[in-house]
């Protein structure tokens, strides 16, 4: 059957556009409330680990959820506590309570990935990964214009954090419109939310997935700041051009699935992978703005679609439990989004922001290692899919 975008397919992807508006503005934001709040670079990191915590958090509580109230109202659910928690991160300064604020706003939007992978897998089937990646890549318009808000907003007299107040009106409009379709009666399955143990190629494979996830969201995090170190860039600006990350990831997840189609599941992850190091150590070793920010797009344009072809073979090793799968993958993004921007801000503090930077190109090694270790098999993967 061939991929056709429906209605399910752009209310999943405006879904995935309302939270990376959030994390678009955040990630680069944290030289200006590392700023504003007068802290190190190891307390601004905690705010990555409230982050992470709350992916953590949203993995034990995502089956259940998905038990009660199934895949759909549980992603509204997750936009509801996401709305509440970008609301308190705007209009709460101080640093204990932008955590706080982080984490309830961390939760939903890992409620609404995780919710967004297993509903993309059972609509379809055939095309998941790319599926997935699409709507993932139309929702990093989103995270486009986020960066753009909170950059734009930063060189003005405005508080940068208003660049966000957008976010909870438009899920009040999505949720809104789609009213009806929410509507839907959910029969709980009797045998339960999905449980048991996994095996050990999955551990691997998911071991892989924390080190991807950890590469992104250290690059996302910190390379405002080593842009400031490198060419002596404003903050506003610094932030302004960690756009062209995000337009690298938005066209690699719209246009990439299609170009490396032809390419095993495993060979796409290893292509996208040399892709993301060739950015990342381009950008390490520059010194100069105009190729900091063509290293940038080729970074975010190898890590476009390393999050869905993830997703795709943690389900494939699940034992055909895709919602215990990515429940256990929201634990991965937490402990990476948890730990790598923290170790990275921590390093930074006694080494220098350029030097702890050392620490992406170990964590891409380790990826590529779990790739060898555990292989994938195509065939069984659709076979999956096709039951889902």
């Amino acid at each position: 059957m061939a991929f056709q975008r429906d209605r399910t397919f752009w209310t999943i992807a405006f879904q995935a556009a309302i939270v990376n508006f959030y994390l678009g503005g955040f990630g680069p934001a944290q030289p200006l409330l590392r700023e504003e709040q007068n802290t190190s670079l190891t307390i601004a990191g905690l705010h990555g680990t409230s982050l992470g915590i709350a992916a953590i958090l949203a993995g034990f509580a995502g089956p259940r959820l998905v038990h009660n109230f199934g895949r759909a109202r549980t992603s509204w659910i997750g936009i509801g506590i996401f709305g509440l928690g970008v609301t308190m991160f705007i209009f709460s300064p101080p640093v204990p309570l932008t955590l706080l604020a982080t984490l309830i706003g961390g939760f939903g939007t890992s409620t609404v990935i995780n919710t967004m992978v297993t509903r993309i897998a059972s609509h379809y089937p055939e095309h998941t990964a790319r599926a997935v990646s699409q709507s993932i890549g139309f929702g990093s318009v989103g995270y486009i214009c986020g960066t753009l808000a909170v950059g734009t907003l930063a060189g003005t007299t405005f508080s940068w954090r208003f660049g966000l107040l957008i976010v909870p009106i438009l899920a009040i409009f999505l949720f809104l419109f789609n009213l009806k379709d929410n509507r839907v009666e959910h029969v709980p399955d009797e045998k339960g939310p999905q449980k048991g143990k996994l095996t050990g190629k999955f551990w691997i494979a998911w071991i892989g997935f924390v080190t991807c996830i950890g590469s992104e969201f250290a690059t996302t995090f910190w390379s405002a700041a080593l842009l400031r170190e490198r060419i002596g860039s404003s903050a506003a600006i610094a932030t302004i051009c960690i756009i062209s990350f995000g337009i690298g990831m938005a066209l690699g997840r719209i246009f990439g699935p299609k170009i490396i189609s032809a390419l095993s599941l495993d060979g796409q992850i290893k292509l996208v992978i040399g892709i993301q190091f060739v950015g990342f150590m381009t950008f390490w070793l520059s010194h100069n703005l105009s190729l900091s920010l063509a290293a940038l797009f080729t970074t975010g344009a190898g890590l476009a679609m390393q999050f869905s072809l993830f997703a795709v073979r943690l389900i494939s090793f699940s034992e055909n439990r895709p919602d215990l799968a990515i429940g256990h993958s929201s634990l991965a993004a937490g402990l990476a989004i948890a730990g790598a921007p923290f170790m990275l801000g921590l390093t930074g503090d006694h080494l220098g922001i350029s030097k702890a930077y050392l620490m992406v190109p170990a964590l891409i090694a380790i990826t590529l290692i779990t790739i060898l270790m555990v292989p994938s098999e195509d065939s069984k993967i659709s076979e999956l899919l096709d039951e889902l």
